[in-house]
């Protein structure tokens, strides 16, 4: 089922220059777009596409002269691109309320329109809110509590008293609330620090496939509203973060770390413990943070250091052997001077 190319418009918030009436099935790239789809122009170096597309209309900041069809003028392409995925996005697949597969501790409570697909562990006392989704191979562990509109994907284990948002999106294979690692040196043993906390994740948060995040020793390991997270990631006990923060793929916070809101962490980050990173700071991808960091601060590099200068550091690293190579020559020079000045 299509949609008018006006109701697109109305809905991204944009204005149609060109057929509103043009109906759209469908989204793609300017290069894949067929007839009936419409597509989006964010960057000049692909104008060439874009006069080349087969899609039905296209998704710009501001009117382009080398594209025939309609547009829908918008003032962030990127974000209506986002919206107008969403408005094609196939469906969520639900079970039809509780499988009789499914294994429901009968002290948990079960909200309405729940949907618990077959191979469903649900434990004592737990809460599972209005119209929550729990795919098949989810645990949820005793006095778990689940706000509505949660989904949780296949695979997903969430121990014992924790605490999940509402429309909160956790993806295959995550684990909430394992142990945090924490041991004692006695001698040659580890001894083992029981893990008393819980995990808590706030609402509209979104967690990428086979993150792990640890339970608290003592009070909660915290995951504020609107964190987005990638795949792979290491979040440790204690830590907390704090609201619209992203983090990619990869990256690991060490235990009672605090990082602020709206921050970007980008891949392969390792961030040390007991450190705070301030609100809207940056850190590039594959950098060691071993020290706090200020608000706004832009920081890359292991260890880390103003990204600029990060920059200018890495210009250098091709240029060292010659470089090398330019010193020896001058001191063998100078031996030379300083000899004949004798």
């Amino acid at each position: 089922m299509g949609r008018h190319l006006r109701e697109i418009a109305e809905i991204l918030g944009g204005k149609v220059i060109g057929d509103d009436r043009v109906l759209i099935t469908g989204i793609d790239s300017l290069e894949k777009a067929s007839q009936g789809e419409i597509s989006f122009f964010l960057d000049k170096r692909y104008k060439d596409l874009a006069k080349t597309t087969k899609a039905s209309a296209l998704l710009v900041s501001e009117p382009v002269d080398f594209y025939g069809g309609p547009q829908v003028v918008v003032p962030n392409p990127r974000l209506a691109y986002a919206r107008a995925a969403g408005i094609f996005a196939p469906p969520l697949p639900r079970f039809p309320g509780v499988s009789d597969d499914a294994r429901v501790d009968e002290s948990s409570i079960i909200g309405k329109d729940a949907s618990i697909y077959p191979m469903v562990y649900v434990g004592k006392e737990a809460v599972i809110g209005d119209n929550v989704t729990l795919f098949p191979g989810t645990f949820i562990g005793d006095r778990v509590r689940i706000g509505f509109g949660t989904v949780i994907y296949p695979n997903v284990t969430v121990l014992r008293d924790c605490i999940i948002g509402n429309e909160v999106i956790i993806h295959p294979g995550c684990v909430i609330g394992s142990d945090g690692f924490g041991f004692v040196r006695d001698g040659v043993e580890n001894v083992k620090i029981p893990q008393l906390g819980i995990v808590q994740i706030d609402d509209r948060v979104e967690i990428g496939a086979n993150t792990t995040i640890d339970r608290a020793a003592l009070g909660k390991t915290l995951v504020r509203k609107g964190v987005k997270t990638d795949n792979l990631i290491q979040i440790a006990h204690n830590v907390e973060i704090g609201e619209n923060t992203v983090i990619v793929a990869l990256t690991g916070i060490s235990g009672s770390t605090r990082i602020g809101r709206d921050v970007v962490i980008g891949g392969q980050v390792g961030i040390g413990d007991h450190l705070k990173v301030g609100d809207r700071a940056m850190i590039g991808s594959a950098s060691g943070v071993h020290k706090s960091l200020a608000e706004d601060e832009v920081v890359s590099g292991n260890p880390t250091m103003p990204h600029r200068h990060w920059l200018k550091t890495r210009g250098l690293i091709n240029r060292l052997p010659q470089l090398n190579d330019r010193l020896r020559s001058l001191e063998e020079r100078v031996k030379k001077m300083e000899k004949m000045l004798k």
